[in-house]
């Protein structure tokens, strides 16, 4: 939509460029150099489709300079209006891999010239019309990843040096990593020059990186080029933060000059979905203030504010980066996934099977235990599988029921592509992955919706199995389960966990391993948050008949639960500093300063072949290799 559109290209360049002709309104000489700058300018959108974008920034650039010429008239009438507009189509470029949006881009350019011909006419009475037509916009139907972007530019032969784009910007394809072709992924891994990691990069990656490569070709002759994109907020979250932003800002020197933080894109055509998405611009080079849109509702209007450094998380501070981690840069329990059977099904059952079967076998209960999944946990459905890690072959031998579905299993594992997965089919009786301890335990949903305030995490006993569509957390204590159903943890999980179209996907790589947990807390305080996550148990409790999904549904969450986690947040908030926390952008700008502050004596210990800790929280060493991501 065009408010979209304004979102992007105002502060890339239309708000300077506005500053920029009050503060020389008033000197002709200036005013005319000023004129002749705007007229100079090229603007280039690498995935134009029908060329809204440009459409758009010519049409405000059209007005602009129809005020220049009002000034510069001092309302002497105009005996020549062609003489006086400088600005045309032939400074806009657009790239469309698409054939017949390509010549509707050229088309929407010639009519939004001659829309703003009749605006010149109606303001100085005088009829103005480019006819024929003599300038042309320059819309190329290619592949942007593939095509060399200089190329199209034909240099003028009054033009002094390599002429260039001033201006990069557009709406490039939102596509997941998941979801992309395999020749959509080549073309991402090329750019990014098969950089470890790039493939788990999202399509709309590859537009910054040929950006930032074409803003290097420049940087040596002092050329000031500046790019802004709308993006999927994937970019800024989750695991693909570290790989994109460490390319950008350490080979390209990228540095981001102003963001729009996640809000909802609606795109104005019947029956396409809106998407989560962020804006951000950006150039190589720094600038001292930088401003940055915030959204208090994803689908309202945002706020700014002024920060001296926005950093790839969309945040004021310095530009860090959080990387994937096997083992937490805190002293706390280790974090693992849940179970894989590998099994056909064949080890899992629902409730109604469940019942069947134990009327028909009822001596095979006994290996039978509820089994969680984040989907049964979230919507309280009951599931079970078979756990038969301890069980006597002659028990196993005198259940044909049981024996047939562990031939099914073998069957199974033996029929696929995978070598390990056929080996496992010598021990059938088994889950392909075992992580269960047989004590109590903290379970997370890898996957929740984003509508939540607080992610259903749960204690889980030690005769329930965890799926591997969990983490789970052996060992945890009360006040661990305190702090990760905390806001503090939830603003954390927010900004740096993943998402799955917009529901948050939890990781434990990034986002556990990586919690900044509160440093040097007193018994006081650790009991204080102990009792309060107490509380939100028991009154969970109360609503037993309630699945967490509604429960924390936030038009139906308790009133109760809510004043059990209010009282929760405040207790953890405390364990972190005494003043309140004003703002959510407030509490992660602290939790990222203290990741920086571990980190930074994490590689200081390293570099000193750790000699003696300082007061940060200390590592907790991992002794086996980290097989669950593999699982």
């Amino acid at each position: 939509s065009e408010k979209n559109i304004l979102k992007v290209i105002k502060p890339l360049f239309l708000d300077n460029l506005w500053r920029e002709f009050e503060q020389v309104k008033d000197n002709r000489n200036k005013l005319i150099a000023f004129h002749e700058k705007i007229a100079g300018l090229r603007f280039l959108d690498p995935a134009c489709g029908c060329g809204n974008f440009l459409v758009i920034s010519y049409r405000e650039l059209r007005l602009l300079e129809l005020e220049i010429i009002k000034v510069l008239q001092k309302g002497q009438m105009v005996t020549d209006i062609a003489e006086k507009i400088k600005l045309d189509v032939d400074r806009f470029y657009g790239i469309e891999i698409e054939e017949f949006p390509s010549q509707i881009a050229q088309v929407a350019m010639w009519l939004a010239d001659h829309q703003m011909n009749m605006k010149v006419s109606e303001t100085f009475g005088e009829y103005f019309i480019r006819l024929p037509l003599r300038k042309s916009p320059h819309i190329v139907c290619g592949n942007a990843l593939r095509l060399d972007w200089q190329s199209l530019i034909e240099p003028i032969p009054w033009e002094k040096g390599e002429p260039k784009f001033n201006y990069i910007f557009g709406n490039p394809p939102f596509m997941g990593s998941k979801f992309m072709k395999p020749i959509q992924r080549k073309e991402v891994v090329d750019l990014f020059n098969n950089l470890p990691g790039s493939g788990i990069l999202d399509y709309v990656t590859a537009w910054y990186a040929k950006s930032a490569q074409y803003i290097l070709h420049f940087a040596f002759i002092n050329h000031e080029i500046k790019c802004a994109f709308v993006s999927t907020n994937s970019i800024s979250q989750g695991e693909q933060v570290g790989v994109l932003w460490n390319e950008l800002l350490n080979k390209y020197k990228i540095k981001i000059h102003f963001a729009h933080r996640t809000f909802k894109w609606n795109n104005e055509a019947k029956g396409v979905a809106a998407v989560y998405c962020v804006i951000i611009g950006f150039s190589n080079y720094n600038i001292s203030e930088k401003p940055i849109f915030e959204y208090s509702d994803i689908k309202g209007e945002p706020h700014q504010i002024m920060v001296r450094n926005i950093n790839p998380y969309l945040l004021e501070g310095n530009d860090l980066l959080i990387k994937s981690r096997t083992k937490s840069i805190c002293n706390v329990p280790r974090i693992k996934f849940g179970n894989q059977p590998i099994d056909g099904g064949n080890l899992l059952m629902s409730a109604h099977e469940f019942e069947i079967y134990i009327e028909k076998e009822p001596d095979g209960k006994k290996f039978i235990r509820r089994y969680i999944g984040s989907e049964e946990l979230i919507n309280g459905i009951k599931r079970y599988c078979f756990w038969l890690k301890d069980a006597q072959p002659k028990e196993i031998h005198n259940l044909p029921l049981l024996m047939k579905r562990i031939e099914n299993v073998a069957i199974f594992r033996q029929s696929s592509k995978r070598k390990e997965t056929q080996e496992l089919s010598l021990i059938p009786t088994k889950f392909a992955f075992i992580s269960h301890e047989e004590r109590y335990y903290v379970i997370i949903p890898s996957v929740s919706s984003e509508r939540r305030n607080y992610i259903p995490i749960d204690f889980m006993g030690s005769d329930v199995i965890a799926s591997n569509l969990c983490l789970i957390i052996p060992g945890a204590t009360k006040y661990h389960f305190g702090i990760l159903t905390s806001h503090m943890h939830m603003a954390w999980v927010r900004y740096v966990c993943g998402r799955l179209e917009g529901r948050l996907r939890y990781s434990n790589s990034i986002v556990y391993n990586n919690f900044p947990w509160p440093e040097n807390t007193s018994k006081k305080q650790v009991k204080a948050v102990e009792e309060a996550a107490q509380k939100v148990l028991d009154t969970r409790a109360e609503f037993y008949a309630n699945s967490l999904a509604v429960l924390y549904d936030p038009l139906t969450m308790p009133p109760a639960l809510v004043k059990a986690h209010q009282a929760l947040d405040k207790a953890a908030d405390l364990c972190y500093r005494p003043q309140p926390f004003m703002s959510e952008s407030k509490r992660i700008e602290y939790l990222f300063e203290l990741y920086d502050k571990y980190t930074a004596g994490l590689f200081k210990e390293e570099k000193k072949k750790r000699k003696e800790r300082s007061n940060l929280p200390q590592i907790d060493e991992v002794g086996e290799s980290e097989k669950t991501n593999k699982a």
